[in-house]
């Protein structure tokens, strides 16, 4: 019985350490990047995959219990509210930028029809 809660804890642990690792790659990713939405992406997709794996790995080291289906929980409610919340603070970014020419390119359909891109 030993061996199995040692390979849990290893698994676990390994989990835990691929969250770290994403959580390190995203606070590089928001430092590294210049423009608030290339900010925001590496920010949300590190949050959401970073508390996947780290929660993944508690409740594998807690075993498959009451607590395990509570952080499961967790788990789809951050995996539901991190992606909308991130859509909406971007929509708010792109209708309140005063340079929309600086960060990027606009093309309405008209465009598009007379053969410009």
């Amino acid at each position: 019985m030993a061996v199995i809660e040692w390979i849990r804890f290893l698994i676990g642990g390994g989990l835990l350490l691929c969250g770290l690792a994403i959580f390190i790659i995203e606070i590089i990713g928001v430092f590294r990047f210049r423009y608030v939405l290339n900010r925001m992406h590496a920010a949300a997709m590190g949050d959401t995959l970073g508390i996947g794996f780290a929660l993944l790995g508690l409740i594998v080291i807690s075993g498959f219990n009451f607590t395990s289906l509570k952080l499961f929980l967790v788990i789809v409610f951050l995996w539901f509210s991190s992606p909308v919340s991130s859509h909406l603070i971007a929509r708010l970014e792109v209708t309140t930028d005063e340079e929309k020419e600086k960060h990027y390119d606009i093309i309405s359909i008209n465009d598009h029809d007379k053969g410009k891109t």
